[in-house]
């Protein structure tokens, strides 16, 4: 509440005027900002029916900070004229004898409240040389209330025990309620930005037609993870700097024997019209456990339950977690999210596959894509996507894709001319993009700022 002693200057203010009085001409008459004026005015109104307050809006004529410089000391053609030394002048250099400072006078005028003397050509040359400017100015009417009165007095804001018990309440003013008032805003859960844009990937392979994989398991064996995709063991990406192994349970001992022994002679004598590896390949190496490094270990075993029984041409995806170890960058982590597409059928091209990923793509709002050839052990030809980062101004690797190879696909028992599409693509980078976030530490990790999972909107992806 604005000050009691201005709220009842205020109103004795008030009190000597028959109608109303403009809260601009309170604020002069007190000698205090107006701003004060128009808190009073409010804090008045919070009180009931003591004043009247009616907002109004008027234009007027103020001074710039250079028009007030001239109000005060002169224009410049009078000041230049002023400088002239008492000895004077030769007449070749100066043919005025005397001047008359009519944009002083001007701006006097304005400055003194009787802009209506001017007339609008003479206040529009004064704008056009940023002396003057007009102003919408906000002031209120007011007028007294019904229960107007000179003095302040309290309301109650609450019933007390006390106030029942002793009747006093009958002779208390209370405030009224104020129905129109917001509420305080409830305490509830934020989805994360990456939530969202999963929530939205989630739909559009939906939309599309694809059926979604169990990803429950973020433990796995060396061999679902690697074997079964044709990467040999002796592989980099084997390798504890890339990969966590887990010490306990160290060892996988559950697979499919007849489909082991396959993986088992193509990787080492090859088969299916490839020569293999041709390395001693170990069940020791394919027991390990580790925490999958990419969905594709799903994607194997829903492709060999696959083979299993009559073929029939699928689209299956997953959204999930996967684990590396990385180094950390703005870009990479050593854990992140996977998003996984596989399409198998008869007749499956590079081109199905680029052109799903434009049309996935597209409608995730992103249409800057890039193609480049890459090696991966268990597709060929392969792939990896780029797509251009408006904050990092490049492009960034956001997946990697292919066509899967026969010396994965065959062992498994899928018929000959079956082709399986495949890609991976970060559910992170994405997300980035969409939020122009810059660093991926600020999007997930101990860095995260949580007002921005609070302030994040609502993922809208433009298709």
């Amino acid at each position: 509440m604005a000050d009691t002693g201005l709220l009842e200057a205020l109103l004795r203010l008030l009190e000597k005027v028959d109608g109303g009085i403009d809260s601009q001409d309170v604020a002069a008459d007190l000698g205090v900002d107006h701003q004060l004026i128009v808190g009073a005015v409010k804090s008045l109104q919070a009180l009931g029916e003591v004043i009247s307050a009616e907002q109004k809006s008027s234009k007027r004529w103020e001074l710039t900070g250079e028009g007030r410089e001239i109000a005060e000391q002169g224009s410049h053609e009078a000041r230049v004229f002023n400088a002239i030394p008492d000895e004077g002048l030769p007449q070749n250099e100066l043919m005025v004898e005397t001047i008359e400072d009519t944009v002083r006078d001007k701006l006097q005028l304005v400055q003194k409240g009787l802009s209506a003397k001017l007339e609008d050509k003479e206040k529009n040359e004064l704008k056009k040389r940023k002396l003057l400017s007009e102003v919408t100015v906000k002031s209120y009417w007011i007028t007294k209330g019904s229960s107007f009165s000179t003095t302040i007095t309290k309301q109650e804001t609450e019933l007390t025990p006390e106030m029942i018990a002793s009747g006093s309440w009958k002779e208390k003013k209370f405030k009224p309620y104020n129905f129109e008032a917001m509420g305080v805003a409830a305490d509830c859960g934020h989805l994360h930005p990456l939530m969202k844009v999963r929530t939205q990937f989630r739909q559009i392979f939906l939309e599309m037609g694809f059926t979604e994989m169990p990803t429950n398991n973020f433990i796995e064996s060396s061999f679902w993870n690697f074997d079964s995709l044709f990467q040999p063991q002796q592989h980099p990406a084997r390798d504890q700097h890339d990969t966590f192994f887990i010490s306990d349970p160290a060892l996988a001992h559950e697979f499919p024997q007849d489909y082991l022994e396959r993986v088992k002679q193509v990787h080492s004598e090859g088969g299916y019209g490839s020569q293999g590896y041709k390395y001693d390949w170990k069940i020791e190496e394919a027991q390990k456990n580790l925490l999958r490094t990419h969905t594709t270990a799903v994607s194997a075993r829903m492709l060999y339950k696959l083979a299993q029984q009559k073929f029939t041409p699928v689209k299956y995806f997953s959204i999930d977690r996967v684990f590396r170890n990385e180094t950390l960058d703005a870009t990479h982590l050593a854990e992140f999210h996977q998003i996984e597409g596989v399409v198998a059928d008869y007749g499956l091209t590079l081109g199905n596959l680029m052109g799903i990923l434009h049309q996935f793509f597209t409608k995730l709002g992103i249409t800057k894509l890039r193609f480049k050839p890459a090696y991966n052990p268990y597709t060929e030809p392969s792939m990896e996507v780029f797509s251009y980062h408006e904050g990092l101004k490049k492009w960034v690797e956001v997946g990697n894709s292919g066509v899967f190879r026969p010396e994965m696909l065959l062992p498994m028992g899928l018929p000959e001319g079956v082709s399986v599409i495949a890609w991976g693509l970060s559910l992170e980078r994405p997300t980035m993009i969409k939020y122009g976030i810059n660093n991926i530490r600020e999007l997930v990790g101990h860095k995260v700022n949580l007002q921005m999972v609070y302030d994040s909107p609502i993922c809208r992806l433009d298709s």
